[in-house]
């Protein structure tokens, strides 16, 4: 965003304040109390913007810092809106189980609609609608995991043999080149598309991938400003691509497309009930769910194969637990043939399951958000509680106990089998002593957690399985550490700085 453009909203935000009357007791970079039962108060100089510039840059450095200052609870004025950060993760159960007082959908019913171009669905004119869409992702969930899991693994396995593996043998193929976050990204977008939303009427794969990959990525490059709810007029480019992308789900187009999963034919049911919704709304939704599917499962693909190219030994103990399964299954692999991993057996995986894990706990970096409903007092533990406007956003930043030391142990490091004890998987975590009882959240909390997240999950158990089983992997000479970038930071998946060049070869197997 230019300084320019920065200083209009900051102007404009100003006149706002100053008409609405909004006022608190003191507005110091001190963090003085602005009344004796309110955290402190961390504002800047910079009407609206507040401090969201040093928080954009690094969210984590940022919030550590003033911890060291203020303690475990402070509020922060950021892009106009006032966050109580609360940092003990002992505190996280009372956040967490306040459902009348503390609300997310708040926040969420207002920027999604702006963001993807869709109405808001809390509108007399769609009534049950918000309802029965959220009920839609129960199909993502328990036995239906099944047919998808089965649907995933066969595009995968069509795109990797089309685009990878090929029909040559591998003593001709020798080594190739890519660029890793590149294939991840090719590889998991485009199969994920076949399995949410099927294939065209005459062929196996969409012939608009390309383009619509290329449209997808301007918009995503521009998602932390829509978030931060500067209008898509302003960003020309990116409404542009978004036209595109949502052009693509109109329903003359969808209507064409075979194999299309339950839970899309389930939305498309419903979005039609409604005469007052156009075509265009309804394929702003599937655009909607296009980016809820691969914005952040690309990423976490990139992270557990860049970190286990990056360890030898960790990749071949993974792969040699997948040969192991398939194995007990009756199944001896070859890479002359399709390889099918059902759910029964991806579950058995559990050194795959620690390491993506562990590259969750590495790369996530999303904000738990809840709008309070009401001026109430917040009860954090037994002895203390905060005084909360209503409007203010309570948020936690799960990343400060990701990186916590005294939660594990070297936590800057890959450790792939972190989270397995005794053959099984560990969930017993402790800071000062005690048992924590969130220790991982990289998707949410509560009622809120990403309701795709064991679609996901399975999705990227069965790419990095078909990457381990059929190709050599290594990191090209000479290559640096890649970093997370940061300035994502609050919105899922932290995205790499740079992407990594790799080697890969067909295995003889």
């Amino acid at each position: 965003m230019s300084p320019l453009l920065l200083l209009l909203l900051g102007l404009l935000s100003l006149i706002v304040c100053v008409l609405r009357g909004r006022r608190r007791s003191v507005r110091f970079d001190s963090g003085w109390f602005g009344r004796e039962d309110e955290p402190p108060l961390i504002t800047g100089w910079i009407p609206f913007i507040g401090k969201a510039l040093e928080f954009g840059r690094d969210a984590h450095t940022f919030l550590k810092e003033h911890r060291k200052t203020f303690g475990d609870i402070f509020t922060v004025h950021i892009a106009g809106k006032y966050m109580t950060f609360i940092m003990d993760p002992f505190m996280y159960p009372n956040i967490i189980k306040h459902g009348r007082q503390l609300d997310f959908h708040q926040f969420s019913d207002k920027v999604a609609p702006s963001t993807f171009g869709y109405p808001p669905l809390v509108n007399r004119k769609l009534p049950g609608l918000h309802t029965e869409m959220f009920r839609t992702f129960q199909l993502l969930q328990g036995d239906n995991l099944g047919p998808l899991t089965e649907s995933t693994m066969g595009n995968l396995m069509l795109v990797f043999r089309q685009d990878h593996i090929g029909e040559a043998p591998s003593a001709e193929r020798g080594w190739l080149s890519g660029s890793m976050y590149e294939f991840c990204n090719s590889v998991m977008f485009e199969a994920t598309f076949l399995t949410i939303y099927g294939k065209p009427a005459s062929a196996s794969r969409h012939s608009e991938m390309g383009g619509l990959r290329a449209d997808f990525l301007r918009f995503d490059n521009m998602f932390p400003l829509l978030i931060a709810q500067v209008p898509i007029r302003l960003l020309r480019q990116t409404k542009a691509s978004r036209d595109k992308m949502i052009n693509y789900f109109l329903p003359h187009r969808m209507s064409c497309w075979s194999n299309t999963s339950q839970f899309i034919r389930r939305r498309l049911e419903l979005l039609d009930q409604y005469d007052s919704l156009r075509d265009v709304d309804k394929a702003a939704h599937h655009f909607a769910i296009l980016w809820a599917s691969v914005a952040n499962t690309v990423p976490v693909s990139f992270w557990a194969m860049y970190y286990l190219v990056s360890n030898p030994e960790a990749l071949e103990a993974v792969r040699q637990e997948i040969l192991d399964v398939l194995k007990l299954s009756g199944v001896d692999f070859s890479s002359t043939k399709d390889v099918t991993l059902h759910k029964d057996q991806l579950d058995k995986l559990i050194y795959l399951e620690s390491a993506i894990s562990e590259s969750l706990r590495l790369s996530s970096a999303s904000i738990n958000i809840r709008v309070a409903q009401e001026d109430f007092s917040l009860r954090l533990d037994g002895e203390r509680s905060v005084a909360v406007r209503k409007g203010d956003i309570i948020a936690l930043y799960p990343q400060s106990l990701h990186m916590d030391p005294e939660i594990y142990e070297e936590p800057q490091t890959f450790r792939f089998d972190r989270f397995i004890q005794d053959g099984r998987e560990k969930t017993d975590f402790y800071k000062d002593g005690q048992k924590l009882k969130y220790y991982l959240m990289p998707f949410g909390s509560g009622s809120t957690m990403c309701p795709g997240r064991y679609f996901a999950i399975n999705e990227i158990k069965q790419f990095l399985c078909l990457l381990l089983l059929y190709f050599d992997l290594q990191l090209e000479d000479g290559e640096t550490k890649t970093t997370a970038d940061s300035s994502r930071a609050g919105l899922g998946i932290l995205q790499p700085t740079a992407d990594v060049r790799f080697r890969y070869r067909l295995r003889t197997v």
